[in-house]
């Protein structure tokens, strides 16, 4: 049985295919059970669960939530790298994670509220970022971006607003080469907070809209991940059983950017914990990873309505 939890679309947030196209990849590529979880938008999901039904795809309806983790270090948490920033005052160092809901009534009032909000912050988020270009283009004497440019960019926007679209401008006015080249040159440096959602009312989103929640990709070398704070496995394990695990039901342990040794990792932590163990490509389809992952056909039966792990 082939399954991916986790693909983006470019019709709600910022993948490169539409949603028909997500799910016409998906039939061609023999997937029986996905999930779309497009970045802090729920628009897509009636569509993605009548085009699962036409295509004879099972679904699980999906949501990706970026949270505002407050760390605050600790002497347990070995193996966290030696910086003074963290701990070292009230609350912490604010550390920015992924988490996926998964199984929520889609129609669920305050979660649809709640997104609205969070993506109105993503577009005034997208006009800050845009004025720490123009302070960079000042002193490289480069020509500043206008409202006309910000227009254009929103116009490239189907789903939720991002540093990606941005990029891609970038790309196309040939300021940059690639996505990697805009990051680390410019968006990176000129970055802006996101919305500060924490994880305790991330948790109670999902959990009143009947959900489940799950801590995306806590490996990923190259995304928001706890290798931001730490990248021995142990100390991340650690962060979750004292932080985390009145939070959450569940850990994403196959990622496409999980090597073998942190996905055998947290399917032994999940395990002991007593947590979902799930997995997903994270496809934003360049290169197209729909279904090329190995997960294991009994991760489906983890979604019965009977199983779940109580929140507080």
């Amino acid at each position: 049985m082939k399954i991916d939890l986790q693909i983006h679309t470019r019709t709600c947030s910022d993948g490169n295919l539409s949603i028909e196209e997500v799910f016409e990849e998906a039939k061609s590529r023999g997937v029986e059970l996905i999930s779309i979880t497009d970045h802090d938008s729920v628009d897509c999901q009636a569509m993605a669960i009548s085009l699962a039904r036409a295509h004879g795809i099972s679904y699980i309806t999906g949501v990706e939530l970026n949270v505002t983790f407050q760390y605050t270090g600790g002497k347990s948490a070995v193996g966290v790298r030696d910086d003074p920033d963290y701990g070292d005052h009230p609350g912490g160092k604010p550390v920015s994670l992924d988490f996926l809901g998964y199984r929520y009534d889609i129609y669920n009032h305050e979660l649809k509220s709640k997104l609205q909000v969070m993506k109105s912050h993503r577009e005034k988020r997208a006009r800050q970022i845009l004025e720490n270009l123009n302070a960079e283009f000042d002193k490289e004497g480069m020509e500043r971006f206008t409202e006309e440019d910000l227009r254009k960019i929103q116009g490239s926007v189907d789903g939720v607003f991002g540093r990606p679209h941005i990029a891609n401008y970038l790309i196309k006015k040939r300021i940059v080469k690639d996505k990697q080249e805009a990051f680390d040159k410019y968006l990176v440096k000129c970055n802006v907070p996101k919305y500060p959602l924490s994880l305790a009312e991330a948790s109670r989103l999902i959990r009143d809209a009947g959900g489940i929640l799950v801590l995306a990709h806590p490996n990923d070398p190259n995304g928001t991940s706890l290798v931001s704070i730490t990248r021995d496995l142990e100390a991340q394990t650690r962060i979750i059983e004292e932080h985390m695990l009145d939070y959450i039901n569940g850990v994403e342990c196959w990622h496409s950017r999980h090597d073998a040794q942190a996905t055998q990792h947290y399917i032994e932590f999940a395990g002991k914990h007593s947590l979902i163990m799930t997995g997903g490509s994270d496809c934003h389809q360049q290169p197209v990873l729909i279904g090329t992952l190995d997960i294991p056909g009994w991760v489906a039966e983890q979604f019965a309505p009977a199983r779940g792990r109580r929140l507080k």
